[in-house]
């Protein structure tokens, strides 16, 4: 199909109806002269996700994938990543020409941007990561693209974290899990040499100063802005990322894979800083 014909991509959620997806899409494609592409939201949980994508046609080049689906995005695909597959989550769908689509998850490069550009990372051996869901476990497959060998996950609840440390294993990361409330949080963010929070707004914020030890902080929540532990690693002269970075460096793989083309990353971050009151710099 010629790139000059009309062509659709989704991302898919539940909940959808805040997503900035369609922000980044949309300035990459009218960046790139895809004037006849659109992308929209669409409201899905898992079923529906494997439902909708049996469903569509020839004229869809990608979609999208958000929460709760990209576990499911998986089974839809004849073609997975290596790096997908390690996170055990997709959260890209490509449809290739013969009508069968290809997973991949640009979350990895999302966490490995956002420490690159505006966390300063440049290199290390041994990373902290709170929480151990689905994030974490992206966090883990770039902490081994980053050069990293070892990674202590900070959890609430060790037994749920087999699934982040099973990603672990297969990316070749040493692994070690502890319980939130009895690790010394100043003591373990100051012998990492990064340290990336998934957990959510509020969750740590009596423990900001302790982790702002850390000289390269990322940290998912973005708003409201500043967050408690972006404003204590500010202060102590550190550097920090946030989940609106790591949404802008994920969509870069996204927005290449959909059309074959280069992503216009300044048009994206451009549209993406003015869609959220230009709070955040957004380095590239």
């Amino acid at each position: 199909m010629a790139r000059s014909e009309p062509r659709r991509a989704a991302v898919l959620g539940s909940p959808i109806e805040h997503s900035l997806s369609p922000v980044l899409h949309g300035a990459a494609y009218a960046a790139l002269g895809l004037h006849s592409w659109t992308y929209e939201r669409v409201e899905a949980d898992a079923d529906r996700l494997v439902e909708f994508v049996a469903g569509l046609g020839p004229e869809w080049a990608g979609l999208s994938v958000t929460m709760p689906g990209k576990r499911a995005a998986l089974g839809v695909a004849t073609e997975v990543s290596e790096r997908a597959a390690a996170v055990g989550a997709a959260n890209t769908l490509v449809h290739q020409a013969d009508g069968s689509w290809a997973a991949d998850c640009t979350d990895v490069d999302g966490v490995v941007g956002a420490l690159r550009s505006a966390g300063g990372f440049t290199t290390g051996h041994s990373g902290l990561i709170l929480g151990a869901g689905g994030t974490a476990a992206a966090t883990l497959a770039a902490f081994a693209e980053l050069g990293l060998s070892e990674a202590t996950l900070a959890v609430r609840e060790p037994a749920r974290a087999r699934d982040a440390a099973e990603t672990a294993e297969r990316v070749g990361l040493r692994v070690r899990v502890e319980r939130l409330d009895s690790v010394a949080l100043a003591d373990a963010a100051a012998a990492a040499d990064v340290v990336v929070s998934t957990l959510p707004a509020g969750a740590l914020d009596a423990q900001a100063a302790e982790l702002a030890t850390a000289g390269c902080v990322l940290d998912v929540v973005y708003h409201p802005w500043p967050t408690p532990l972006a404003a204590a690693v500010t202060a102590a002269g550190g550097r920090i990322a946030t989940g609106l970075d790591m949404l802008l460096h994920q969509a870069f793989g996204q927005v290449e894979q959909f059309t074959g083309l280069p992503a216009p990353r300044e048009a994206m971050r451009d549209a993406l800083a003015e869609a959220t009151g230009n709070e955040l710099p957004l380095p590239l």
